[in-house]
C-alpha cells in the first residue's frame, strides 16, 4: 500500500526537476523530501531515481511508478472533492500557540484558502489556555496548542519532552532563587514548571515575563533566566538542564488540535486533515 504523501513528494521532485525546488513547492525542508523518497524506495524495494551531483533521472521502475503515482493522486483529489464538496465561503478563525506558529504552517493555510474563492482564514497567536477560552466563547473554530498533563479533549498531533533551557555555556552553579523566564498565565509550561519546583522545594523568582518564544530564548541564551520550552526549540546556543543541576524532571508537552462543535464540521474536517498532514511532514 503506497503512502499518498510519499507519492506526492515523488511526483513533485520529478515535475520540479530537483529536490530543492520540490522542497520549496511542498513547503518542506530538502532533507524531508530526501527522506520521503528514501522511504518510498524502501517500500518499492528498488531505486526510483538515478542521482548525480547535478541532476536525477527516473530509473525504469521509476518510469513505471510515476504514471501510477499521477493517477493515484488524481483519483485521490477527485474523490476528496466529490465527497467533501462545499462552498467553503466565509471566515475560519484558527488559534495557534506561540510555540507552534511558523511560516510553513501559515503558507499551508494560505494555499488551502486559495483553493476556495470567498474563503478567509484568520490566525490568532496566543497562549493555549487563552485560545481555548476564546474557542469556548465562540470566537475561534480551531485551536492548535501544547498542554502538559491535561485532561482536555483534543486530537493528539505529537508530543515531545519539555526541558529547562539555559545557555549552553558550562554551568557551575545555578543562581538562588532560580531566575525564570515565563509566559504569563494561563500558560501550561509556566504552571507545570512552578508546580515541579515547588514540589522539589526549589526557590524561584520570575525574572522575565514575555509573550514570545524569541523572548524566552533570549533570556536563556544570555544566562539571564531559565526557560521551560520543548526540546525541539532549544537550537544553537541552548542546552537542557536537569537532575545534574538539581532540577526536577518536566513532563512531555502534548501538541493537540481542538475543534469547536459549533463550527462547520465539513470545513473543520478538511482543515484537520491539512493540519495532521502538515504535522507528519514537520516531524519527518
Amino acid at each position: 500500500m503506497f503512502d499518498i504523501l510519499l507519492l506526492k513528494t515523488f511526483v513533485t521532485v520529478v515535475d520540479e526537476e530537483g529536490f530543492s525546488r520540490a522542497a520549496e513547492k511542498l513547503h518542506l525542508t530538502q532533507s524531508a523530501v530526501s527522506g520521503h523518497l528514501r522511504r518510498l524506495e524502501e517500500q518499492v524495494g528498488k531505486p526510483l531515481l538515478k542521482r548525480t551531483t547535478r541532476s536525477q533521472q527516473l530509473t525504469p521502475d521509476g518510469e513505471r511508478l510515476i504514471a501510477y503515482a499521477r493517477t493515484i493522486l488524481a483519483l485521490n483529489r477527485d474523490a476528496w472533492a466529490q465527497l467533501t464538496r462545499t462552498p467553503f465561503h466565509g471566515r475560519v478563525r484558527i488559534g495557534v500557540s506561540e510555540d507552534f506558529v511558523e511560516p510553513r504552517l501559515l503558507r499551508a493555510f494560505q494555499d488551502f484558502a486559495a483553493q476556495y474563492p470567498g474563503m478567509e482564514i484568520d490566525v490568532q497567536v496566543g497562549i493555549p489556555g487563552t485560545l481555548l477560552n476564546l474557542m469556548k466563547q465562540g470566537h475561534l473554530e480551531l485551536v492548535i496548542g501544547s498542554l502538559c498533563e491535561t485532561s482536555e479533549a483534543g486530537l493528539l498531533l505529537w508530543q515531545e519532552p519539555l526541558v529547562w533551557a539555559w545557555s549552553a555555556q558550562p554551568v557551575t552553579q545555578l543562581p538562588t532563587p532560580l531566575p525564570l523566564a515565563l509566559f504569563p498565565e494561563p500558560c501550561p509550561y509556566r504552571e507545570i514548571a512552578l508546580r515541579r519546583l515547588a514540589q522539589a522545594g526549589i526557590a524561584q523568582r520570575t525574572a522575565m515575563s514575555c509573550t514570545s518564544i524569541a523572548g524566552l530564548r533570549a533570556a536563556a541564551l544570555a544566562g539571564f533566566a531559565v526557560a521551560p520550552m520543548t526540546v525541539s526549540q532549544l537550537g544553537q546556543g541552548l542546552a537542557a538542564l536537569g537532575a545534574e543541576q538539581g532540577l526536577p524532571d518536566l513532563p512531555d508537552a502534548q501538541f493537540r488540535l481542538f475543534t469547536s462543535a459549533e463550527a462547520d464540521q465539513t470545513i473543520v474536517a478538511a482543515l484537520t486533515q491539512l493540519i495532521v498532514e502538515y504535522c507528519s511532514t514537520r516531524r519527518a
